[in-house]
Order: structure tokens, then sequence, then C-alpha cells
């Protein structure tokens, strides 16, 4: 059987995820390989926190071109205290992790003191936290029906709104998340 990996797809809550750190959530995979999966939460913002209370908090010049309305979002419960950059390719770092060369994920100081100044990417979300699977733990929650899987789309993941992105996300798979079920049949 051919190694079935994830990296650079979308993974859609079922409604039937009772933990409130990934209701409605859409994820980003990231990384995916038989050690595990990473991936970053794009649906869930922060309360009252933007980049430009980021930046200056870590007292980090910045200029009028940054971006400093910008929601911060909450990738998931690992690392929570670190900041990760999703962005267009038109910016990249050694650092990068490129995410099949559509995405770029990037989580250094430099590459928010850029941001800051207006030399970033043109599209961006800035994320804290992160969400991981184990080794074949991602598997397991998809044989049990807790995520449907979608096409990454950059519209959806940098221009929707962020509460908007659940929904959207099913309505382009043209599934109605109500009437899915959490129970499910395997022959």
């Amino acid at each position: 059987m051919k190694d079935f990996y994830l990296t650079g797809q979308l993974l859609l809550a079922a409604p039937s995820i009772a933990d409130p750190r990934f209701a409605r959530a859409v994820i980003l995979v990231c990384s995916h390989t038989e050690e595990g999966a990473m991936g970053l939460v794009l649906s869930h913002p922060v309360t009252d926190l933007t980049l430009g209370k980021i930046l200056k908090e870590m007292s980090i010049p910045s200029n009028e071109r940054a971006p400093l309305d910008l929601p911060i979002l909450s990738g998931g419960p690992m690392d929570t205290g670190r900041g990760f950059l999703l962005h267009t390719l038109d910016f990249e770092e050694p650092d990068t992790l490129k995410v099949l060369d559509r995405f770029g994920v990037t989580g250094t100081l430099e590459a928010l003191r850029d941001v800051a100044t207006g030399k970033g990417p043109q599209d961006l979300l800035f994320i804290l936290g992160y969400s991981g699977w184990g080794a074949g733990q991602l598997e397991q929650e998809l044989q049990e029906n807790a995520w449907l899987v979608a096409s990454a789309d950059h519209d959806l993941i940098f221009s929707t709104p962020t509460g908007d992105k659940w929904d959207r996300a099913f309505a382009r798979l043209g599934v109605d998340p109500l009437l899915l079920s959490a129970q499910s049949g395997h022959a």
C-alpha cells in the first residue's frame, strides 16, 4: 500500500469534536510523515491580540507598511508561546518550511522584523502554537471520522474571515456538516 500523507491539505473538524481547542477547526497540515504530523489551526483567533500588540510587547519597531491590525490565531495547544508566520512564497528564509511549494511556515524573529518593516510576504497569517500528532495518531483520528480532508486553497486560507473558514471549507466540499454522523461503519 502506498503511503498516505496529508502535507499541504486541510483538516476540517467534524461537528462531533467536543474539544474546544479543535471545535470548528480548519487546520493546514504543514508536515505529515510516518513519524507524525504538524499543523496550524487557521480558524481560532486569539481574542484582543493583534500583530501590533505583539510587536509592541517585543519592542520590535514597525512602520506604516506593517499589518499592525492583523489578528493573531491560535494554531493549537503545542508550544503556545511560539509564533509562526504562514505565508506565500514571495518571502522565504533559510529556515522556512515549504508546504508543497505553495505556502511557507517561518518561525524566526528576523521574519517578524521583516514583516514589521513591510518587507514580509504579500499574504500572511500570524499564529501562536501548533497542533501535533504522534506516529499513527492522525491516521487513527481519520478512521474515527474526527476530520474531513479538503484541498488547501489560497483564498480560503488568506482571504476568508477567520470565523467563516470552517463553514466555507465545508461549503466548498458540498457537505452540510449538520448531516454528518459521529458514527461510522467499516466493512
